[in-house]
Parts: C-alpha cells; structure tokens; sequence
C-alpha cells in the first residue's frame, strides 16, 4: 500500500508491502526501530519467532538514552510492536524492562503498526515503533 504525501516534520512511513516499508525516500527491508522524531535503528530478527528478552534489552536501551538526552522531558508517548504478518503476542515477561519505565507496549500486525504510526506522528505524538518486517516466502 502507498500512502498520499502529506506535510509533516515527523519520520513517516510512505508505504508498506510483505517485507518491506519506505520511510521518507528510502525502502527498508529489514526489521527496524523508528521514532517519529528521526531515530531509526537495525532491530536483528527476521521473523517473529526470532524475537527473545534481547530484542526489548535493545529497545529499553535506545529508549533510555533519549530519555537522558531529552531531560525531563518524556521521549515516547506510545510505543508499537508490529508483530510481522499477523498480530502476535510477547511474554510478558520481557516486557517488565519497559514496564518499569511506565511504557506500555501496543502490539499489532506490522501493516496496522505503520498506519498507526503515521496517524499518531502526524498528531504530533512522540510516537516509536518496533517493527518485525518478514521475508516474504519465495
């Protein structure tokens, strides 16, 4: 699916497909962490079932370090899991990092995660998203 362009100083996803997502003018194919103020990071798991309590480590990580950049000042607002294909859940238990930050994590398929992303980035919400993007099969 494309997206129409619209103005927004917000990262945005432009259009999504099976394994793949545009942001801004780029096609990602890879699973990836944005935020809507620009921060895109390389999440290492290529399908679901690859996900581990490392995974949601690596997210508490970067979360916290633009916690401490941006002062008192909370950095996400709503936090997204797409979950690949369809929607899916995580333990719970890995997600105790998080809830000691007082983040709740919304989990959808990764094709509701990118519209709810973009909706929410647009309203001007600190907004990031763990997106599982999967190979398509051949």
């Amino acid at each position: 699916m494309k997206f129409a362009p619209e103005r927004s100083e917000a990262q945005t996803i432009r259009g999504y497909g099976p394994g793949w997502i545009a942001v801004e003018s780029e096609k990602i194919t890879h699973s990836v962490i944005l935020a809507s103020d620009g921060l895109r990071l390389d999440w290492d798991c290529a399908r679901f079932e690859d996900l581990g309590p490392g995974h949601f480590a690596t997210l508490v990580a970067q979360l916290a370090a633009a916690s401490a950049a941006q002062a008192n000042e909370r950095p996400v607002e709503v936090l997204l899991l797409g979950s690949g294909s369809r929607h899916r859940f995580v333990p719970a238990a890995w997600l105790q990092p998080l809830v000691a930050m007082g983040l709740a994590l919304e989990t959808m398929d990764t094709a509701a995660a990118c519209r709810t992303f973009n909706v929410l980035a647009h309203e001007g919400r600190k907004v990031v998203a763990a997106l599982v993007l999967e190979t398509p099969p051949s």
